[in-house]
């Protein structure tokens, strides 16, 4: 099943069931007005809006409309919490490389993790608008999971049954703001602004066995103007798997229905495959030419993040994304 979030209907959009194509939609009238609120039920309005959504693959499914994503906020507008991972050490490895850093051991036994902005969340085709282009603009291309009431102390072992969609994100990152906030030891705040999120989620039987119930097993390709920046697998090199994320960020607190926890940058060891992120193509010119040679997003750059089935068809839609001065 495949859910997105129109811009209509107040702050928090009109929820849609979509079909698999990602051709048609149709709203769930009487079953639930957003995401959110089926979220806050999931156990009462999952099977119904899965009834919705079989009888739009039959196309029997009344006041059905063509789909647009252009027509689309983020599927969840506005989240209670977004937690964002560093699930591929790879990445972590390579940008501490290339600045000379050590490789504190520990962070291949247990995950970093950040409480990001969760309030606005961007659209996929939403600009990034921001003030400064010397910020160090970059994109990140992650996947991210959304989940359901999640008690304090949940075990690994049961973390995974909270897993309710999963989606595409674009976790802007200011890459010349970070070093400045980390140096405080308070963690990030500047330079994390609004990320942005695919068209649809999708539920995880939607995905057959391209989701393990731990790993999203699909390549993730990222452009920059129309040039391909990387697409390296998300299931490949994953140190932690979504349900250590979950229990990690549940260890001392409960998460809400609607949290959303990102595996952070999406990283293969395997070079051939690219990167998702600029400071990664910076960290690795660095460590083979001694300097980065590959300038940071400006304005009027171009983003597309997407990922395709085996049979080629897009899973989630793409972000596609531009980047504007800010007023």
């Amino acid at each position: 099943m495949k859910l997105a979030t129109l811009r209509q209907g107040g702050r928090d959009g009109t929820l849609v069931v979509v079909d698999n194509a990602l051709e048609r939609c149709v709203c769930p009238r009487g079953i639930a007005p957003t995401l959110q609120a089926a979220l806050d039920d999931w156990a009462a309005t999952e099977p119904l809006l899965r009834g919705v959504g079989n009888r739009l693959e039959l196309g029997e499914a009344a006041g059905a409309e063509p789909f647009d994503a252009s027509d689309c906020a983020a599927p969840l507008p506005r989240a209670y919490q977004f937690a964002d991972g560093s699930a591929f050490v790879n990445h972590v490895e390579l940008a501490r490389r290339a600045r000379g850093a050590e490789m504190p051991p520990g962070f291949w036994s247990d995950p970093l993790m950040y409480q990001g902005l969760s309030d606005p969340l961007l659209g996929p085709h939403d600009d990034i608008a921001l003030a400064d282009a010397g910020w160090g603009i970059d994109f990140e291309a992650e996947v991210a999971v959304v989940l359901d009431d999640v008690p304090m102390g949940v075990t690994q072992a049961e973390a995974f049954r909270h897993i309710k969609l999963i989606m595409l994100c674009n976790d802007v990152s200011l890459r010349n703001l970070v070093p400045g906030e980390v140096a405080k030891g308070f963690g990030f705040y500047q330079s994390k602004p609004a990320s942005a999120y695919s068209p649809v989620a999708v539920t995880p039987d939607a995905l057959g066995e391209a989701w393990d119930g731990a790993r999203l097993r699909r390549p993730l390709v990222s452009h920059v103007n129309g040039r391909e920046i990387g697409r390296p697998n998300a299931g490949v090199d994953m140190v932690f798997g979504f349900p250590e994320l979950i229990a990690h960020a549940a260890r001392t607190r409960r998460l809400g229905a609607g949290t959303i926890v990102g595996s952070g940058t999406v990283s293969n060891k395997d070079r051939r495959a690219g990167s998702s992120c600029l400071a990664e193509v910076r960290a690795i010119e660095t460590i083979e030419h001694g300097a980065p040679r590959t300038p940071f997003l400006q304005f009027g750059d171009k983003v597309r993040i997407e990922m395709m089935a085996a049979t080629g068809a897009s899973i989630f839609g793409a972000i596609e994304q531009r980047v504007v001065r800010y007023g």
